[in-house]
């Protein structure tokens, strides 16, 4: 056994040598080689002067040339720290141009009467105002809530079934022959089957152009576009004065065919009695994604065919309402259960309440609920008003319509809405630096400070590899033998044991 383990150690002895040998016949060069090596390479690299330090023979020369190169390489080396920490701080541009086109697309308007509900439906029915408030989110006096919960409770006694939404559908704000009295659109009659019923926090509202036409409207001229007469019928429809609502008029507003009528603060009111005068712009926005930007491109919403950032605070409120009440505000997307008058004082309103307290429902920046849209059409108005009818037209309308010249100062409100040009205005925010300025740029740093290209680049680490291999076989023909290799077996004498064992014989 001694003998076999002597055989094993000299064989792996042998094998050691035998890998040292190759490594230094076949990888490592000798020194000669290796000089020659740098000194080819200093002289043929493709990175400017290092070649000057190699080959000249004055050592003042030399000098200047080394610290060239070395200042220049420190100047690259700043340049390019400088653009990629500029690059990662995701810089944007905003581009602003003018497309002027043949025709463009009319945008939808959807007008509210500023009036809610008939007078004969809610005579005794002051606490449809109050639900009607709590469910659109326009009440601000919260101590209401205690001087209606008898009065809810009395009513509800009587009316297990209603449903405000029915009530509000049939004894809301209509739109017939009766109140169109007259429509106009680009030279063509327009008629109430035109419009689309949709309910807003003002009621029954109705669109024009609404989303579900298979052709969109378009206009070829500036100066023309859609004129409407309204009849308010303040005698049919009012409003509690004690409760807030004390105009008469048309209020509307101008968006997109495929994004939902928003009227806080985009809602244009014209009294009865006037004639508004809008003139629209079409606007596109264009925002980049997150880092650079503020959107989101992979966000979709369940119910609106386009992304809005009003569109995703209606169904964030919704999810939040269905969550905690079980049901749903007719006025807010989706497809839940109705809530009845019941749960929209004891639920629906705290629930809106409670989410505004806690900011459930953000909007605005990359990582709020719901961020800015990747792309926007906004349609900015300028209004100007004057009264509706001379003394001459007053009797000339008069006639026609048959009513009386103060019936239609206090009843009727035109309305014409038109483009100002035949041009939209796009809003680009754009990277200002993408990866290939980034890689022109340090491109364009090398080759301006060192005459170096991708090639150099590609050389420089050939170089730096050999180097490396070279040192790392250096390393291992100088490593000590493993101790191993001499360390004896328990049963093995020492030599010291074998020659005291000698002398005793």
């Amino acid at each position: 056994m001694e003998q076999l383990g002597r055989f094993i150690r000299l064989d792996a002895k042998g094998l050691l040598e035998k890998t040292r040998l190759y490594l230094i016949k076949k990888l490592l060069p000798r020194v000669e080689e290796r000089k020659k090596y740098h000194q080819e390479f200093a002289s043929s690299t493709s990175f400017h002067g290092v070649h000057n330090i190699v080959q000249t023979q004055s050592k003042t020369r030399r000098v200047l040339w080394l610290l060239v190169v070395m200042g220049s390489l420190a100047i690259v080396i700043w340049q390019i720290c400088n653009r990629f920490i500029y690059y990662f701080s995701w810089p944007t541009t905003t581009s602003v141009y003018v497309q002027y086109v043949e025709n463009v697309e009319f945008p939808a308007v959807t007008f509210c009467n500023l009036n809610r509900f008939q007078a004969h439906a809610v005579t005794n029915l002051q606490i449809i105002f109050f639900l009607w408030s709590i469910v659109s989110g326009v009440l601000q006096e919260i101590s209401m809530k205690d001087n209606f919960s008898q009065e809810l409770n009395d009513f509800l006694l009587g009316n297990q079934n209603f449903s405000i939404k029915e009530f509000t559908r049939e004894n809301g704000f209509y739109l017939n022959s009766s109140t169109l009295l007259e429509c106009e659109f680009f030279g063509k009659p327009c008629y109430p089957e035109d419009f689309e019923h949709v309910f807003t926090e003002y009621g029954n509202c109705f669109t024009f152009n609404h989303n579900d036409l298979p052709v969109k409207r378009r206009v070829s001229v500036s100066g023309r576009g859609l004129s409407l007469l309204f009849d308010v019928n303040q005698a049919q429809f009012t409003d509690d004065p004690s409760l807030g609502y004390i105009d008469a008029g048309i209020i509307y507003v101008v968006h997109s065919p495929k994004e939902l009528p928003r009227f806080d603060g985009l809602g244009l009111s014209t009294p009865v009695g006037m004639h508004a005068q809008v003139a629209i712009r079409q606007l596109k926005t264009i925002i980049q994604e997150y880092p650079w930007g503020e959107c989101k491109p992979d966000i979709k919403l369940r119910h609106h065919e386009i992304y809005s950032t009003y569109g995703c605070l209606q169904e964030c409120k919704a999810r939040y309402i269905q969550d905690w009440c079980g049901c749903l505000p007719f006025i807010l997307p989706g497809n839940a259960r109705e809530c009845d008058i019941q749960k929209f004082y004891s639920c629906v309103y705290p629930a809106i309440y409670e989410i505004e307290l806690e900011g459930l429902c953000t909007a605005g920046t990359h990582n709020s609920t719901c961020p800015v849209p990747c792309e926007e059409t906004d349609y900015p108005t300028t209004v100007t008003y004057s009264s509706f009818a001379g003394e001459k037209a007053i009797k000339f309308i008069s006639a026609k319509l048959k009513r009386s010249p103060e019936y239609i100062r206090q009843n009727l409100v035109h309305i014409d809405i038109k483009y100002h040009d035949l041009n939209y205005k796009m809003t680009q925010q754009q990277k200002a630096l993408t990866v290939a300025d980034l890689l022109a740029d340090v491109g364009g740093q090398l080759g301006l400070f060192c005459g170096a290209s991708m090639i150099t680049i590609i050389e420089l680490l050939e170089y730096i590899f050999t180097n490396f291999c070279w040192m790392c076989i250096f390393l291992l023909l100088k490593a000590p033998e493993m101790p191993q290799w001499n360390i004896p077996s328990q049963n093995q004498p020492t030599q010291k044991e074998e020659k005291k064992g000698i002398q005793e014989c």
